[in-house]
């Protein structure tokens, strides 16, 4: 079987070797020259994942019709902001691919619309589309270290197809019914993970860490019920799970760019020097237009975007948060507090 995956960074790098190590016959399809260069002479990808070996068997391409001819499957990893560009650019050549995997963790700021919702509205024809989600650094993946994910679909056993197709012993594919709440999760906690590095950039320690995964955990539940994700999802894999791994572990991009802005740098410098998307930067003014739709408080997101966006000081926006009205714990996630 021949498997296309469409983005050249880590992740997708990741995901195309534990393809390949099945014997699948896999395509990388990147944007740059060196990468393809260097993925199929050295079998290294050396600006994404350095110091990993990947299979003989996967191959790098940047001509679309050789990355998609006979293909059955197309993983799409590419920025969320980018996919529609992209799915439109690559339309004709993957019209007759019959599944599509998103694995990107984001939500389109200029069209709000998550993945799933791009795919199916530029894939028109007759077509599985599915939403994989859940804690899961790519390089460690690529290390082949225990790992445990959600896949999406719409339909019970065209999911089982491609939860088997993805799954090896060291990275455990679980299926879910709720394609649409895997997304929301996994865009949202981006935002909670970029404060949580605010939050240990500042040095408030672990109590402060651990109450604001909780209490973000409570507001990724508050907007994605409102926008139609299943209340389990959030307490799975794509929301809990994903949650703890952004707001603890250094490998997160969003965690980095929060830790530093706690120091004192400057955003745009960051994400200069980061040479990789954050998608939580994007999705933070993302979320502050649905809170504002929805009529839902989010007070964690709405620092979030205050840093980002208004330049407020941190510690400033810490002292608002501490300073809140005082209320019960659970009443929250039903009500617009």
């Amino acid at each position: 079987m021949k498997i296309t995956i469409v983005g050249g960074g880590s992740w997708g790098t990741a995901l195309a070797k534990i393809l390949a190590e099945k014997g699948l016959n896999v395509y990388l399809l990147v944007r740059r020259e060196a990468i393809c260069e260097a993925i199929n002479r050295e079998k290294e990808n050396p600006f994404y994942l350095p110091g990993i070996k990947l299979p003989k068997n996967l191959k790098a391409t940047l001509e679309p019709k050789i990355a998609f001819k006979d293909s059955k499957t197309v993983l799409w990893v590419v920025p969320s902001f980018a996919l529609k560009e992209v799915v439109k650019k690559y339309r004709k050549f993957a019209e007759k691919v019959p599944y599509h995997i998103s694995g990107i963790k984001g939500i389109d700021l200029k069209t709000e619309k998550t993945p799933f919702t791009i795919l199916k509205e530029e894939l028109s024809y007759n077509c599985q589309i599915f939403v994989l989600g859940g804690p899961s650094f790519a390089k460690e993946v690529a290390k082949g270290l225990p790992t445990a994910v959600v896949l999406a679909g719409e339909k019970e056993e065209e999911t089982k197809k491609m939860q088997e197709l993805l799954a090896v012993p060291y990275f455990r594919v679980y299926r879910s019914d709720d394609p649409l709440g895997v997304e929301i999760a996994g865009a949202l906690k981006n935002v909670i993970a970029i404060a949580s590095g605010i939050s240990d950039g500042l040095e408030l320690g672990l109590n402060a860490r651990a109450g604001l995964i909780t209490r973000g955990l409570i507001e990724i539940i508050r907007l994605g019920t409102k926008l139609g994700g299943s209340l389990y999802t959030f307490y799975g894999l794509a929301g809990m799970g994903d949650l703890v791994l952004t707001c603890t572990g250094a490998l997160s991009r969003n965690y980095q760019v929060g830790f530093r802005l706690g120091k004192g740098e400057k955003l745009d410098d960051i994400l200069t020097d980061l040479g990789q998307v954050a998608e939580g930067v994007k999705t933070a003014k993302v979320v502050r237009k649905f809170a504002k739709k929805f009529e839902v408080e989010l007070p964690i997101c709405e620092e979030v975007y205050e840093v980002l966006y208004k330049n407020e000081s941190p510690k400033t926006c810490l002292k608002r948060l501490l300073s809140r009205s005082l209320k019960k714990e659970f009443e929250d996630v039903n009500s617009k507090k």
